[in-house]
């Protein structure tokens, strides 16, 4: 979408894939845990067989190119792309889209990305710059401690349920709630939105150990192709939220001097399982997803696999 300036993008693809007939409008969705291959070659190969319709969904940076690990605004940081958002504009491109096809393909693993597109998220209100400078300046000097508390008070339906060390959701909650006069919890409904087009989900899985060395392996790669360097090019932008991510955050301490480098890379990979912990116990409760283990498959086998669970689902 020509509203999003995604800096922190798997460069994720839109293609042709399959005509239906009962669903003229279909998306087969293609979910990887992190590492495991849903940016990679069963994807782009099964893809290509089926007809390149878009090289790009988003506009790509130059600025980062080795640590894409989320979803951020690099230069308008103060306003970031909210998954609200991502859903709306996606919805706008997939509309259009499908004046002229069929089918379009996504493939990725952020979870609540996917579920925004698949399922629609909560309608929630857009806060303001002034309301959020606000509540990160009281986080500032008052603490998580105050804020937690104010949260208990006014939105105890959603203070039994979040995580009290997780700050972004307690100031997250505060500045619905100042935002809009009412409690976050008013807005949670969890309610499945209407589609209008069919989606076929498919998952791409390895084995714990496998996922794991793979992960290991990739933050390697990553600082021999020159992580270190990219960071120490934006660190003067290491406020932004955009940045606060696993690979940068890291490496940042690096450079404040807190860390030294062989612990912030071991930090990068322990941080990077945990992100992948998060997501295998995000897709493991959706029943839709039909899963393909990649430690006993070829790539040749995954796409003919991909392929006949497309067909089969027509």
């Amino acid at each position: 979408s020509e509203h999003l300036k995604e800096i922190l993008n798997p460069k994720g693809k839109i293609r042709e894939c399959v005509n239906s007939k009962e669903h003229p409008n279909t998306i087969p969705v293609i979910i990887g845990l992190d590492v495991t291959g849903s940016m990679g070659s069963a994807c782009q190969e099964t893809a290509e067989t089926l007809g390149v319709i878009m090289e790009k969904l988003y506009e790509s940076y130059k600025d980062i190119e080795v640590c894409i690990m989320g979803i951020g605004d690099f230069e308008c940081d103060d306003a970031p792309l909210q998954v609200s958002q991502f859903e709306s504009d996606v919805l706008q491109l997939l509309d259009n889209h499908f004046k002229t096809q069929d089918v379009a393909l996504m493939s990725g693993g952020s979870m609540m990305y996917i579920d925004a597109v698949c399922k629609g998220i909560d309608d929630i209100p857009t806060i303001s710059d002034d309301v959020r400078n606000l509540m990160h300046e009281r986080l500032r000097n008052e603490g998580l401690d105050v804020l937690k508390a104010e949260l208990r008070m006014i939105d105890p339906d959603y203070y039994a349920i979040v995580d009290l060390k997780n700050q972004k959701r307690i100031v997250h909650a505060l500045e619905i709630y100042y935002q809009s006069g009412k409690p976050f919890s008013s807005f949670r409904t969890h309610t499945q939105k209407e589609r209008p087009f069919r989606i076929v989900k498919i998952g791409l899985m390895r084995s714990r150990e496998v996922l794991f060395h793979r992960i290991n392996q990739r933050v390697d790669e990553m600082m021999k192709e020159g992580l270190m360097e990219e960071v120490r090019s934006v660190y003067h932008l290491k406020h932004l939220n955009s940045l606060n991510t696993v690979g940068y955050k890291e490496l940042f301490k690096v450079l404040d001097g807190e860390w030294a480098l062989p612990m912030a890379v071991e930090k990068i990979k322990k941080n990077t399982r945990v992100y992948a912990k998060k997501q295998m116990t995000w897709f493991k409760h959706d029943e839709d997803i039909h899963w393909l283990n990649l430690d006993d498959t070829s790539v040749e086998e995954a796409i003919s696999s991909i392929n006949e669970i497309i067909k089969t689902k027509n």
